[in-house]
């Protein structure tokens, strides 16, 4: 394996150095109603929260788990073009050549860390098989699986919509292991340095893929919302990457 390879000694020591400081610097996070989560290996399915989602997933989840995570973060000639349009496209127009510039600058970063943290790459192209095959693997493999399928399309104060797809992976679980998985709403709430945790839907093997997509995804989005409502009052970190003085309330 070549020393600058994604997973090279390099790269890992790039890992290591910054996950080190994150976890330094970053508030640790609380667990509560992680009684919740089921003994067999489940998805863990969130609210973004910007990169709040990832570092927390990866610092503070417990145990064997996989995060999902955006393929184009795993590969140098796609991390500037997603990174700018993802993080900072709707910064000020002066100040948009200076994030093109760091859009490259943080390729070799993100290569290091994406390719060597607890991460499955999620495409959405003919890759796609891929990113279901490796998932199914992982929950075969006692892992849990968790997924930020939230896009940019606004849904309530709390949440954006999800691309419902991902729910897909359930039935493929059960072809491969013949365990129903379970589907479990966490909200995570920076602000109160805490990480919530709903009771869990398993995938209705009963229905067909549409109604299946819709029924998880509803009861995921109206539990994530009440989680994050009944939280103590705090300032909710939003999907996109806005103003903070824009943020909403939990409680409107």
């Amino acid at each position: 394996m070549s020393l600058f390879s994604p997973t090279g000694a390099l790269a890992r020591g790039t890992y290591r150095v910054i996950r080190a400081a994150v976890k330094l610097f970053y508030p640790r996070i609380k667990l509560s109603g992680w009684e919740n989560v089921p003994d067999a290996p489940c998805f863990l399915v969130g609210n973004h929260c910007q990169m709040n989602g990832p570092i927390i997933a990866e610092l503070y989840i417990p145990g064997n788990r996989a995060i999902w995570c955006a393929g184009e973060m795993l590969h140098a000639k796609d991390v500037p073009a997603y990174a700018y349009r993802d993080f900072w496209s709707n910064k000020p127009k002066w100040q948009r050549p200076f994030y093109k510039l760091l859009s490259y600058i943080i390729a070799p970063i993100s290569v290091s860390v994406f390719n060597n943290a607890h991460t499955i790459a999620v495409y959405h192209d003919s890759r796609s098989i891929t990113t279901f095959r490796h998932t199914v693997s992982a929950i075969a493999d006692g892992a849990n699986v968790v997924i930020f399928p939230e896009h940019d399309a606004d849904f309530n104060h709390i949440l954006c919509e999800f691309q419902e797809k991902f729910v897909d992976v359930g039935k493929l679980c059960y072809k491969r292991t013949k365990q129903v998985p379970a589907f479990v709403p966490m909200y995570l709430a920076p602000d109160l340095k805490t990480a919530y945790f709903g009771k869990p839907i398993p995938y209705p093997i009963e229905l067909g893929t549409e109604e299946a997509r819709k029924a998880v995804c509803d009861y995921l989005t109206a539990e994530i919302t009440r989680l994050a409502v009944e939280a103590p009052p705090h300032t909710v970190v939003p999907y996109r990457n806005q103003p903070r003085k824009t943020y909403p309330r939990n409680i409107e």
